[in-house]
């Protein structure tokens, strides 16, 4: 048996092994076990460029189902928000872009390496920065924990995202690898990601606003506004669909928030400063 399992192990190393005398004893079984591993991490995992890049083309088609707000201030303002987030992160030299959707829907998407977009359906729903803070905040939590991707590899693309992070793409927009890869990231946002990701990225989003010094309860309130909406209509049925219950966010929310966030509830919303800033969009 131990015979077969080095015989493999070295098969997949590329190592070539004598034709007698090989000492058993002195092979350190858990390392070799390890370097195995890396090896097959190592054909599923892209690096952060092409985490940049697929992030790109799957950002280009959610902009081609709903463009820009042409409003210039209120995206300044969602971008000075969102980029003071990012420096609160573990990966503030992502090329981090915010923007808001010409969208009534009421939603907010993340799309790999740094590109976070919002409706102007969510936002005209919003009464403060705090609570913009927790929405940017919480999809920001999907990049970093990188929730896209793992949803590509579940959705039995793994091979494809094998293939394209063993090969750099040299024409960039031009092999099929990443056009198919963005294809099934952007089929992404109609399924929803797995219920878990949305509470770690609930769970995340509270403690990046704290860090950024804002209210931590903005998320909360975004949360309970969407709860009091009618899943029915037709501008909330995709949010309400690629999410888990409102009711189970909240509770889940309130249970993390039992403890180490005491007198936090006492930090400014900013909601003065929104209303100013909404308002110098609309003139």
């Amino acid at each position: 048996m131990k015979t077969m399992h080095i015989t493999i192990m070295a098969g997949l190393l590329g190592i070539a092994l004598p034709a007698a005398a090989f000492d058993f004893g002195k092979i350190d079984w858990e390392k070799a076990a390890q370097t195995v591993q890396k090896v097959q991490k190592a054909t599923t995992e892209i690096d952060e460029p092409q985490e940049i890049e697929l992030g790109e083309g799957i950002a280009s088609n959610l902009l081609g189902a709903a463009p820009l707000l042409d409003n210039a201030a209120v995206q300044r303002y969602v971008n000075r928000v969102g980029r003071w987030l990012a420096m609160q992160t573990e990966r503030p030299d992502l090329p981090w872009v915010f923007g808001v959707l010409d969208d009534d829907d009421v939603n907010a998407f993340a799309a790999p390496g740094g590109y976070i977009f919002i409706t102007k359906g969510l936002l005209e729903r919003m009464r403060s920065e705090a609570e913009l803070a927790g929405v940017l905040a919480h999809e920001m939590s999907h990049v970093l924990r990188k929730h896209h991707l793992q949803a590509i590899k579940k959705g039995a693309k793994a091979e494809l995202l094998s293939d394209f992070a063993n090969e750099a793409i040299k024409d960039k927009g031009g092999d099929q690898r990443l056009t198919k890869l963005v294809s099934a990231g952007t089929e992404v946002y109609a399924r929803g990601l797995d219920k878990d990701d949305e509470f770690e990225a609930d769970r995340m989003g509270v403690v990046i606003a704290a860090r950024g010094g804002y209210n931590p309860y903005g998320l909360p309130s975004v949360l309970q506004t969407l709860q009091g909406l009618n899943p029915a209509d037709s501008k909330f049925a995709l949010m309400f669909k690629t999410h888990p219950a409102m009711s189970d966010r909240l509770t889940k929310i309130d249970d993390m928030m039992a403890s180490g966030f005491e007198g936090m509830e006492d930090r400014p919303d900013l909601s003065d400063r929104f209303a100013r800033e909404m308002g110098a969009g609309r003139r």
